[in-house]
C-alpha cells in the first residue's frame, strides 16, 4: 500500500486515490497546504494497485523531443489572454472540433485550482493563463478514461507529474489520447495562495487583515473576484503582471470595481515563488525531468526567442516552445510556427529540478508565528535593489522563471 514516509516522493497526481478498488484513500491536507494520500488500512485488501500507478515509484525513462517550434496562435485575441502564445487553444481547438473532450487546470467557485474538462470551444476560456497554485486532480483521470473507453479523443494538459500519473493510472496506450504538459518550474502551495488572497482583498478593501480570513474566498462579504491575471500582458509579455479585478458594493448597494495590478517583480506571490520558497517538497526532487512524463507535447514560454534569426515571431505578445514528442502529436502543430533545434530551444528546468531555498524553513516558520505573506518577503526573499545594477545582480541570482531566459544554452 502507499505510505508517504518522505513528503519529496510525493507528487499528488491521486492516481493511486482514483485507482484503489476498495476506495480506501483518501487525500488529506498537510501543514503546507499540498494534498498527500492516506490509507485506511482496516479496509485495504493490499492489492498493490496503488504502488502500481505511481508514477514516483515507476518512473519512465528520459527521452529527447523529436521536433521542437516556436510557435503562436494567428488570433490575436486569444494570444492576449493566454500566458504565452496561446498554443494550447489552438491545439484544443482541434480536439474539440473533431468532438473530443479537453482537460485542463481552472479556478474553482473558490478561486482556488482545479482540473476540469470542456467539449466546447467556448469551455476552452476558462483553461487559458497560467494559474502559480497546484490544481485539485480528483477523478479526472477516472473522467478521462470513461471517455477513452467511448472512443472519443481526448487531450488532457496538466504538470509533467499529472500526465505521469494519469499515463500510469490507465495502464495501457490510447491511440485517442492526446496529452499535453509544461515546462513546470514547480507548483506553489494552495494555502500560501488562499492566505495572499485573503491579504491583498483586504488591504485593497481597507479591512482589518486579522478579522478578515472568512471561508468563502470568492465572496468576502461584500468583495466579489471578478478575475485574476498571473501573466497580464498590460506591459507586454516579457514584463507580466499579476493582475486582480474586483468589485465592491457600498452601503447604498453601488458596485465598484477594483483593479489591482502589480510587475511581476514587484509582487509579493510572485517573487516568493520565483525564489522557489514554497513549491511542492516533490519539486525540489521531481520524478518528471528529461521528458519522463510521457506527454505528446510539452509547451512553456521560449524565453530566449530574440536569440533566433526570424525576429518577426519576437514582438513581446508571447511566443511558445512547443516540443513534439510523439508522431501523433504532429498533426496538432497547425499554427504560426518556425522549428528550431532542441538545443536553441532547451530550459534548464527542463531536466534538472530547483534547488531547495535555504530560506524555505525560515519562510514556513514565520508563516505559522502568524506573520502576512508580504511580512515573510522582509525575511526569506532575496532583496530587489531600486538601483538599476542591483536589480540586475538580483535578477541575475533568480532560480526560477526569470532563469528560463538566463539559463538557455548557447549554441
Amino acid at each position: 500500500m502507499i505510505e508517504i514516509k518522505e513528503k519529496a516522493f510525493c507528487c499528488g497526481c491521486n492516481a493511486c486515490v482514483q485507482r484503489c478498488p476498495k476506495q480506501c484513500i483518501s487525500m488529506y491536507e498537510d501543514e503546507e497546504g499540498f494534498l498527500y494520500p492516506q490509507v485506511d488500512k482496516l479496509t485495504c485488501v493490499e492489492c498493490g494497485l496503488c504502488e502500481k500507478v505511481c508514477p514516483v515509484i515507476n518512473q519512465s525513462k528520459p527521452r529527447k523531443p523529436l521536433k521542437v517550434y516556436a510557435a503562436y496562435n494567428k488570433d490575436e485575441i486569444i494570444r492576449k489572454e493566454s500566458s504565452s502564445g496561446g498554443v494550447f487553444t489552438a491545439i484544443a481547438e482541434q480536439i474539440i472540433d473533431k468532438g473530443g473532450v479537453v482537460f485542463g487546470a481552472r479556478f474553482d467557485e473558490n478561486w482556488e485550482v482545479k482540473h476540469d474538462f470542456t467539449e466546447t470551444i467556448e469551455g476552452l476560456k476558462v483553461f487559458r493563463g497560467s494559474k502559480y497554485v497546484q490544481s485539485r486532480i480528483e477523478d479526472s483521470y477516472q473522467k478521462a478514461e470513461a471517455f477513452l473507453k467511448e472512443g472519443r479523443k481526448v487531450l488532457f494538459s496538466g504538470t509533467p507529474c499529472q500526465i505521469a500519473g494519469l499515463k500510469k493510472y490507465l495502464r495501457k496506450e490510447y491511440e485517442n489520447l492526446f496529452t499535453v504538459d509544461f515546462i513546470c518550474h514547480g507548483v506553489p502551495s494552495p494555502k500560501v495562495w488562499r492566505m495572499y488572497l485573503d491579504e491583498i482583498i483586504a488591504r485593497k478593501c481597507g479591512k482589518n487583515i486579522n478579522s478578515f480570513y472568512l471561508k468563502a474566498p470568492f465572496t468576502r462579504g461584500k468583495v466579489h473576484i471578478k478575475d485574476i491575471s498571473f501573466r497580464n500582458k498590460c506591459l507586454g509579455w516579457k514584463k507580466y503582471s499579476f493582475v486582480l479585478t474586483l468589485s465592491t458594493t457600498n452601503e447604498h448597494g453601488k458596485e465598484h470595481t477594483v483593479s489591482y495590478s502589480e510587475i511581476f517583480t514587484k509582487n509579493v506571490f510572485m517573487r516568493e515563488f520565483i525564489s522557489d520558497l514554497y513549491l511542492r517538497p516533490s519539486c525540489y526532487h521531481c520524478s518528471s525531468k528529461n521528458f519522463k512524463s510521457g506527454s505528446d507535447i510539452m509547451l512553456g514560454d521560449y524565453w530566449g526567442i530574440d536569440r533566433i534569426k526570424d525576429k518577426y515571431i519576437d514582438d513581446d505578445k508571447g511566443t511558445c516552445v512547443l516540443m513534439v514528442q510523439t508522431d501523433k502529436a504532429v498533426s496538432l502543430c497547425n499554427m504560426q510556427c518556425i522549428e528550431v533545434s532542441y538545443d536553441e530551444a532547451q530550459q534548464n528546468v527542463m531536466e534538472q529540478s530547483v534547488h531547495i531555498p535555504a530560506k524555505r524553513p525560515l519562510f514556513w516558520s514565520k508563516l505559522k508565528e502568524g506573520l502576512m505573506i508580504k511580512q515573510t518577503l522582509n525575511y526569506a526573499c532575496f532583496p530587489f535593489p531600486n538601483s538599476f545594477k542591483g536589480t540586475l545582480i538580483a535578477v541575475l541570482s533568480y532560480i526560477g522563471l526569470l532563469n528560463f531566459i538566463l539559463k538557455i544554452k548557447k549554441k
